[in-house]
């Protein structure tokens, strides 16, 4: 299966590894889509991986999309049609996606990873000036300030950066306002504070979108989460540092994703 059927559309997807291992459930970060993960794939073999399209993403259609909840509701979605429980592995929005997940469907996750996230990310005001932006000029309006924010300096020298500044360029302006709503609007640190389940909470040293303190923050809600710092990292080091995130991932997801 590669698509899912929604109410409003489509929503795409791929999965990867033997379909009876335990299943992971990884939820992209904003204006990315499932190759996000593509050099975190080489050390994840033995698992079931499932990789979707956020709505408005991608090759997914768009619904309304304007809150956590819509975007929680696809991922158990998918994992109902699949008939499975995962580990949520999820990155910046991901992250705030997976939170309200475990919060709504406990019953769906067997752990949970939080990478470069937090509770609540930003202000509604922060969220309401960066949508006026993208309204006005389209994700390209946004690309460079964005890069500045998601990588750290030597990666940002590097030739692959156009692929990814490309890959939020090209981001749908309806998409990714609709999910700038949605963080505007999330906040579920009362709620990620209720949690019982395994939690690993990583952070990047020079995230420049989620810092290291708001991060640790969330991981300090979290009763006995494992909290872990990249250094040299930025927002997202499933891209820029793969082997080190899989060092931190890997032993959690034997211990607890089985």
């Amino acid at each position: 299966m590669n698509v899912l059927p929604r109410p409003y559309g489509s929503l795409h997807l791929r999965m990867d590894g033997p379909e009876e291992a335990p299943a992971l459930l990884l939820i992209n970060s904003l204006g990315t889509d499932l190759r996000l993960w593509d050099a975190l794939m080489p050390h994840l073999t033995g698992w079931r991986v499932i990789r979707y399209d956020k709505q408005g993403h991608g090759l997914s259609d768009l619904g309304d999309g304007t809150s956590i909840g819509d975007h929680a509701a696809d991922a158990a979605a998918i994992l109902d049609a699949l008939e499975c429980r995962a580990t949520l592995i999820g990155c910046s929005i991901g992250g705030l996606i997976a939170q309200r997940l475990a919060v709504d469907r406990p019953e769906l996750i067997r752990a949970l990873v939080l990478s470069n996230t937090a509770a609540k990310l930003g202000t509604a005001e922060s969220w309401n000036d960066r949508i006026a932006t993208v309204q006005a000029g389209g994700t390209r309006a946004i690309a460079d300030a964005v890069m500045e924010r998601w990588f750290a300096a030597p990666f940002r020298a590097k030739p692959e950066l156009a692929l990814w500044r490309n890959m939020l360029a090209r981001t749908s302006r309806d998409g990714y306002i609709a999910a700038c709503h949605a963080l505007a609007s999330a906040d579920q640190r009362a709620a990620t504070a209720g949690l019982n389940l395994p939690s690993l909470v990583i952070a990047g040293s020079e995230d420049g979108a989620s810092s290291p303190e708001i991060v640790r923050a969330t991981a300090d809600l979290i009763p006995g989460s494992e909290f872990h710092l990249i250094e040299g990292a930025g927002h997202l080091p499933c891209i820029e540092a793969p082997a080190e995130m899989a060092a931190l991932l890997i032993p959690f997801l034997q211990r607890h994703a089985r």
